[in-house]
């Protein structure tokens, strides 16, 4: 069996896998995408780091490749999607690094509040200037911590241990498991408000991106500190540029950027920035763990079989796997579907089945679900693995129930979620022998195919409503690929899916929602 790795990785990592019986190794770090499509297609293996893009294109090249190992969390750089759909198993390994991050979160803030790069440069330069650069004790100061995942936690925790006074938001986490833990819940406006400094440990994504933009400013204090260590993107290079113009800002510490390698910044033109290129995550021990971990996880599944830390594949065995799959897919889909429907913090997760699930153990679709639910929110940290692991740590209550009985379908799983602002239920089952549908939500009756580019309206049932949906979709040239109609059971409302061949763009999503006779329009992504 032949392994490719095409990014560099920790020396100990690619010695296990050169030591390894029956496992041939090629290291070819740096590769263009052209170069690497030309031999990918003779590799079993692929192991990688940030640097190379796992494409549709390369997949389709990669003609014998059955797994990709990332050496690290993150896969923004691999298609996902298109790597389920021909089998390949996609690993991370999550946890590797969270320390190291955090740690780099800490040295930031401390670099920054006491101006070391700007010191360390002009004594270099032969300069003596100690009086321009009076920096700030971080002592008894507010640090805002903006997500409370396994970085943010230890973040929080480090800043404690150095006397600063710790606030958390995260939309996602009860604010009874922030103050479990020992610290203050507040939402995004109080920590705007409050923060002497504010540093972000949210995944990226649609609802993240640009989350800290000019309006976000607007709120903070006047000389606020900024790091971010989390991904590219979340914070609004613009709107921080302005802010640090007007003052608004009075420093920011930047591991991460919207456009990596960044190239020529705005952003470094101001001596009040300070900026490493993606190191978060880049110490000796680090890198040790992440490449002992992925290879270990490679050998073990070309040799065995054995599934570790895939964020598309459980860890079942294949036979298991050949009889859950339907499930598991519709399962994932509905946990998808629930998370992006809900709001506010989540307490309690119920899970049902009902029906024939000819005695198949359900223990992988319930953390299938769980995976599902928890990844927009946490994004590559989760896996079939630790899902119910992390559950608990956000304190969410997870329940399951198992009836022989269901009404219209031979077999029916039902996710019901309870958060501090809602209850939403999503019930969805097994069409022929393969095919997820969802059956339910919450009073609607509908047939949805989970997947593409989705839009959930609630709209009057009055003649005109649904015209001007799709009048105004194809003035911006958005074609609908797809409806289905479900009525409320008042006979008032109707909840209209919508699959279209691209997703909506944030402002033709304005111009459905002030529709006389829309109610609501929610984007969704399956």
């Amino acid at each position: 069996m032949k392994v490719l790795v095409s990014d560099n990785l920790g020396e100990i990592g690619v010695r296990m896998l050169q030591e390894e019986d029956g496992i041939d190794v090629d290291v070819k770090a740096g590769l263009s995408p052209e170069e690497l499509s030309k031999i990918i297609g003779t590799y079993d293996a692929l192991v990688i780091r940030s640097a190379t893009n796992v494409t549709d294109e390369l997949l389709e090249a990669a003609r014998n490749l059955k797994v990709i190992g990332r050496a690290g969390v993150g896969l923004d750089n691999v298609d996902i999607p298109a790597a389920t759909k021909r089998g390949v198993v996609v690993m991370n390994t999550p946890g590797g690094n969270v320390v190291t991050t955090a740690e780099h979160t800490i040295a930031m803030l401390l670099s920054l509040s006491r101006n070391i790069p700007s010191g360390t440069a002009s004594l270099k330069a032969g300069r003596w200037d100690k009086k321009q650069l009076l920096g700030r004790e971080i002592y008894n100061k507010w640090l805002g911590v903006i997500g409370f995942g396994k970085v943010g936690t230890i973040v929080a925790d480090r800043a404690r241990g150095l006397k600063m006074r710790v606030m958390v938001h995260d939309p996602f986490v009860t604010p009874e498991q922030i103050e479990k833990i020992g610290f203050k819940p507040v939402s995004l406006e109080e920590l705007y408000r409050k923060s002497d400094f504010i540093t972000v440990h949210v995944p990226k994504t649609r609802n993240t991106v640009g989350l800290i933009d000019q309006a976000a400013f607007g709120q903070m204090k006047n000389g606020v500190l900024i790091i971010n260590c989390a991904r590219g993107g979340i914070i609004d290079e613009d709107a921080l540029n302005e802010a640090l113009q007007s003052g608004k800002v009075g420093g920011a510490a930047l591991d991460v950027f919207e456009t990596e390698p960044p190239g020529t910044c705005k952003l470094f033109d101001h001596d009040r920035v300070i900026c490493t290129p993606h190191l978060a995550a880049s110490t000796l021990e680090a890198q040790t763990n992440v490449a002992m971990a992925i290879s270990e996880q490679i050998i073990d599944y070309l040799k065995n079989g054995t599934i570790i830390n895939a964020v598309n594949v459980p860890s079942v065995t294949g036979e298991l796997l050949t009889k859950l799959g339907p499930y598991l897919s519709l399962a994932d889909r509905i946990g998808n579907l629930q998370a992006q429907l809900s709001r506010g913090p989540v307490k309690k997760v119920d899970i049902e089945y009902e029906g024939d699930f000819s005695g198949l153990d359900l223990t992988p679709i319930s953390t299938a679900i769980l995976k599902g639910f928890l990844s927009p929110m946490v994004q590559d940290a989760v896996n079939f693995v630790n899902s119910p692991l992390i559950a608990k740590e956000m304190g969410i209550n997870v329940t399951e129930s198992n009836s022989a009985e269901s009404d219209h379908f031979i077999n029916l799983i039902t996710l019901r979620v309870i958060t501090t602002e809602m209850t939403n239920t999503v019930s969805g089952t097994i069409f022929g022998k393969r095919d997820p549908r969802i059956v339910q939500i919450n009073n609607f009756g509908l047939e949805l195919i989970p997947e593409g580019h989705l839009a959930l309206i609630y709209n009057q049932d009055k003649p005109g409503a649904i015209g001007s949906i799709g009048t105004k979709l194809g003035k911006h040239r958005i074609n609908i690929s797809r409806m289905q109609v479900g009525q409320d059971q008042d006979g008032e409302n109707n909840i209209i899916f919508l699959r279209t061949d691209t997703s909506i763009p944030d402002q033709v999503l304005k111009e459905l929602r002030a529709l006389p006779l829309i109610n609501t329009v929610t984007p969704l992504e399956l």
